[in-house]
């Protein structure tokens, strides 16, 4: 697929486009890059919708170097795909650490944005006791262990191509810069996206997988999210891990495609 790029204050913005219909905006977790969606999205364009799938700032083909990658301004990201796309207004679907951004996205502009998913969300800062902390620090310095790490997350199933998607991503990571913005699209900043959730207006879904090694409770996590917004539904993907669309793309479309049927009014 061609690779289109936006500009913004301090660097572009890469994404890619397929199908037709209603626009669908999905921006991945730390680390990964857009074929992070690489299951879902046939399954969304067969279903009749246009599917933008964007590599979140120092990711993926984005320029890296970027000031700050504080979830407002990934949530800006997506903004301005959806106005350089001129098809909006969007559904946003954002995964694990980009679940902060649709949120601000959905304050900052609700006129472009109809309704958000969240997958993955963390709801408060993950507790580390000292020996955990010094490991996730290793982690987020090294390409190869963060790999090892990203190979954690699917503890039931994983997709056919998860091996080769990994040594992509790995070998990405190993560029300039791409590690610094791993770390940072899940270092703290203000206001978290909690604060801002209460100011949603439009439809929120919450989706967790019911295996997400990220969570001690992945379903209480799940309802956590939901209770923060007005109007929000929470539903949980059976044998999925961390990233249930791709491990679980069936079952998580089944979802999607019920609700962006209502963002929509199909």
């Amino acid at each position: 697929m061609r690779t289109s790029h936006v500009r913004r204050n301090g660097g572009h913005i890469a994404y890619e486009v397929q199908g037709e219909g209603p626009l669908v905006v999905l921006a991945h977790g730390m680390g990964e890059n857009r074929a992070s969606f690489r299951h879902l999205v046939p399954l969304l364009v067969a279903a009749g919708h246009r599917v933008a799938s964007v590599d979140v700032r120092g990711h993926g083909e984005s320029s890296a170097g970027w000031p700050t990658y504080a979830p407002a301004e990934v949530g800006a990201d997506l903004l301005a795909v959806v106005r350089d796309l001129d098809a909006g207004p969007a559904v946003l679907v954002g995964s694990s650490s980009a679940a902060a951004a649709v949120v601000f996205a959905a304050t900052d502009a609700p006129e472009l944005v109809t309704g958000i998913v969240q997958i993955g969300a963390f709801v408060g800062q993950p507790k580390l006791n000292p020996l955990l902390r010094m490991a996730m620090w290793s982690v987020l310095h090294s390409p190869r262990l963060f790999g090892m790490f990203h190979n954690t997350l699917f503890p039931v199933h994983r997709p056919a191509d998860d091996a080769a998607y990994r040594r992509s991503m790995v070998t990405n990571l190993r560029e300039p810069g791409r590690m610094a913005a791993t770390r940072g699209v899940i270092a703290p900043a203000e206001p978290h996206w909690t604060a801002r959730a209460p100011q949603v207006r439009q439809p929120v879904l919450v989706l967790m997988g019911s295996k997400d090694p990220d969570f001690p409770d992945p379903g209480a996590e799940a309802r956590a999210a939901r209770r923060l917004f007005g109007t929000a539904e929470a539903r949980m993907i059976e044998e999925s891990g961390h990233y249930p669309h791709a491990d679980q793309p069936q079952r998580t479309a089944e979802q999607l495609l019920g609700f962006l049927a209502v963002c929509t009014g199909a």
